[in-house]
């Protein structure tokens, strides 16, 4: 079966006996397909679309977003997509639905910060994280995890050495004010045993599974199906992180928030400090 083609993506060489191509290489193709539009338009002057409450999209997030429904609308037709941009297409309960972020980090990205990332998950499946600046798309089929650049595939290993801990100052501050993220930058024990980092988009959880971050931090409510942070979480899952909420409960409906840790160790350090607020 010849392969198909959605602008300069193929699905040569990922169709199976079946017809069918996997999964996993929709999502990264899509997350690929996503990014090259995002650095195509970096450095451009673009509209801005008002989202309210000081939030807004660019051109780039539609454009990307487009990119991205393109190759999922070719590869799989009769799935369900959730678009940051685009909203709900077909069932909200349906079977399988993916879940698009196609600039994560629009804030950086419209003033001319490379901190962004493009998220494309199949929820409970497949999903892929592209950083459109270092050519980089992290990638799990919901049991290993892996990163791609320049063609080749490497399997992700987390690892608290970096010390380096990624807390999210974005609202909603759902926790507070027993918990704020915030509080952690101030916890003597926290500067003793971390190093803080901002970067304001959902890339650090990518860096968390691949070795470049100790952990990630933060508030909110039911992430598991949030088109910001279900690839971030897949791919941490698969890579074998610690994964719960900022209360200690599993990701999920209940839950609030994510603390995601490269061992027991870091996560558990993390949840003694958080707890001690709330």
């Amino acid at each position: 079966m010849p392969g198909r083609t959605f602008g300069l993506y193929s699905l040569d060489g990922v169709i199976n006996a079946h017809g069918v191509s996997d999964d996993v290489e929709v999502a990264v193709a899509g997350a690929r397909a996503g990014a090259d539009v995002v650095r195509g338009m970096y450095g451009q002057r673009l509209d801005h679309i008002d989202k309210g409450a000081g939030d807004f999209a660019t051109t780039a997030d539609v454009a990307a977003e487009k990119a991205i429904l393109d190759v999922i609308r070719v590869a799989r037709p009769d799935d369900a997509v959730l678009g940051e941009e685009s909203g709900q297409r077909g069932a909200a309960d349906a079977g399988r639905q993916w879940l698009v972020d196609p600039l994560c980090g629009t804030l950086n990205y419209a003033v001319g910060n490379m901190l962004v990332a493009v998220n494309v998950a199949l929820r409970d499946g497949a999903a892929a994280v592209a950083d459109p600046f270092s050519g980089e798309v992290f990638f799990t089929d919901g049991e290993t995890a892996w990163v791609r650049k320049d063609g080749v595939d490497a399997g992700l290993t987390p690892t608290p050495a970096t010390r380096l801990v990624d807390v999210n100052l974005d609202p909603p501050f759902l926790s507070a004010p027993g918990f704020r993220a915030v509080d952690l930058l101030s916890n003597p024990e926290f500067v003793e045993r971390f190093r803080p980092r901002v970067v304001s988009t959902s890339l650090a959880l990518a860096w968390v599974a691949a070795g470049k971050r100790a952990a990630y931090v933060t508030d909110g409510g039911d992430l598991s199906r949030s088109v910001h942070f279900a690839a971030g979480i897949a791919l941490c899952r698969a890579a074998g992180c610690v994964v719960t909420g900022v209360d200690g409960a599993p990701v999920g409906e209940t839950g609030r928030g994510l603390v995601v840790a490269a061992d027991g160790e870091t996560h558990g350090l993390l949840m003694s400090m958080i707890r001690g607020r709330m």
